[in-house]
C-alpha cells in the first residue's frame, strides 16, 4: 500500500488539504491508502472506473464506486481507508479535506435552523448516497471546477483565497444536487414525467411538441409545468444534459468530435461546437488537449 506522502499534494493549509492521486500502478490491482484527519470532512471524487473503498470505520466494508462519482463524508475521529481498482487499472481520484472548524465557521449553525440543519446533514452524512443508495454523479461543474484547481499555478495568498472559493462552490453543488432529489421526491408527476422522458431521450432530436405527441401532454402545459418546477425551459434542460454528456465524452481521445456531436443531439458539428464553446468558455478540441481526465 501507497502512503499518503507519495501523493501528489496540491494544496495544504491548517484547514484544507487537497490531494490527487493519478499513478499507473504494476501489478493485477492499483491500491493505495487515504486518511481522514480527526473531525474532518471529506470530498473524494472519484475519475476511474470500478474503485472499491474498503472503509475502516465501517468494519472493513467495501462500497464500490463508479468514475465520475463523489462522496462527502464526515469522520469524527481519525481513520483510515483503502482505494483500489482491478485489472490494473489506474487508479485515480481527488481527495479534499477540510476540518470541522472551517466547515463549522462558513456555516454558521447557530445563525438560523436552516444553517443547523445543513451542519447536521453533513455530520450524518447524508451526502453520500443520492438515490437508492447510489452515490451521486458529478456534475460538468464540478469537472471544471477540479480542473481549475489543478491548473492554479499561483502560490500563497492567491492560492489560498482562490482554492477556498472554490471548494465553496463545490460544496453548493453538493447541497444543490441533494436538494434537487428532495423536490423530485415530492414533485407532482407531470413535471417529473416529463423530466425522465427528456432524461430518456435528449441525444435525439426532440422539442416541447414531439415530447406532447409521445406523452400525451399538451405542450403549452409541458412548458409551464416544467418551468414551474425546474426554473429551467425544456430546451434550456435538455442543451444542459447534452452538455453535460459531452463533457464525459470529450475526454475519450478515441471519439472523434463529430461523433461526440451525433451522440449527444447534434446533426451538425459546427451547431455542437458553437453549443460547447458557449457553455465552457473553450472549444472541445482545446479542452481535451487540457483534459486532465
Amino acid at each position: 500500500m501507497k502512503n499518503e506522502s507519495a501523493k501528489k499534494l496540491l494544496f495544504g493549509s491548517e484547514s484544507i488539504k487537497i490531494f490527487m492521486e493519478k499513478e499507473p500502478h504494476t501489478g493485477i490491482f492499483s491500491k493505495c491508502g487515504i486518511a481522514e484527519g480527526r473531525a474532518s470532512f471529506n470530498l473524494l471524487f472519484f475519475l476511474s472506473e470500478n474503485i472499491l473503498l474498503k472503509a475502516e470505520e465501517h468494519c472493513g466494508t467495501e462500497f464500490l464506486f463508479e468514475r465520475n462519482q463523489y462522496i462527502l463524508h464526515y469522520s469524527d475521529e481519525e481513520s483510515t481507508a483503502e482505494l483500489r481498482t482491478k485489472n490494473g487499472e489506474i487508479l485515480k481520484y481527488i481527495h479534499i479535506l477540510i476540518n470541522y472548524d472551517y466547515i463549522f465557521n462558513l456555516i454558521h449553525p447557530e445563525a438560523n435552523k436552516e444553517h443547523a440543519d445543513i451542519l447536521e446533514s453533513m455530520i450524518s452524512n447524508r451526502y453520500i448516497f443520492l438515490h437508492n443508495q447510489t452515490p451521486p454523479s458529478m456534475t460538468v461543474e464540478m469537472h471544471i471546477i477540479l480542473k481549475e484547481i489543478i491548473s492554479y499555478s499561483k502560490k500563497g495568498l492567491l492560492q489560498k483565497l482562490f482554492v477556498e472559493a472554490k471548494i465553496i462552490k463545490l460544496l453548493l453543488l453538493v447541497f444543490e444536487q441533494f436538494n434537487e432529489k428532495n423536490i423530485v421526491e415530492e414533485m407532482p408527476e407531470t413535471p417529473l414525467m416529463i423530466k425522465r422522458f427528456i432524461d430518456e431521450n435528449y441525444h435525439r432530436n426532440i422539442k416541447a411538441e414531439d415530447i406532447g405527441k409521445l406523452t400525451g401532454i399538451n405542450q403549452n402545459r409541458i412548458r409551464k409545468e416544467f418551468k414551474a418546477y425546474y426554473h429551467q425551459t425544456v430546451s434550456g434542460y435538455m442543451a444542459e444534459l447534452r452538455m453535460l454528456k459531452a463533457r464525459k465524452l470529450i475526454t475519450n481521445r478515441e471519439i472523434m468530435i463529430k461523433e461526440i456531436a451525433i451522440e449527444c443531439g447534434y446533426e451538425y458539428v459546427q451547431n455542437f461546437t458553437r453549443a460547447f464553446k458557449k457553455k465552457f468558455g473553450i472549444s472541445p478540441e482545446k479542452l481535451r488537449m487540457g483534459s486532465f481526465n
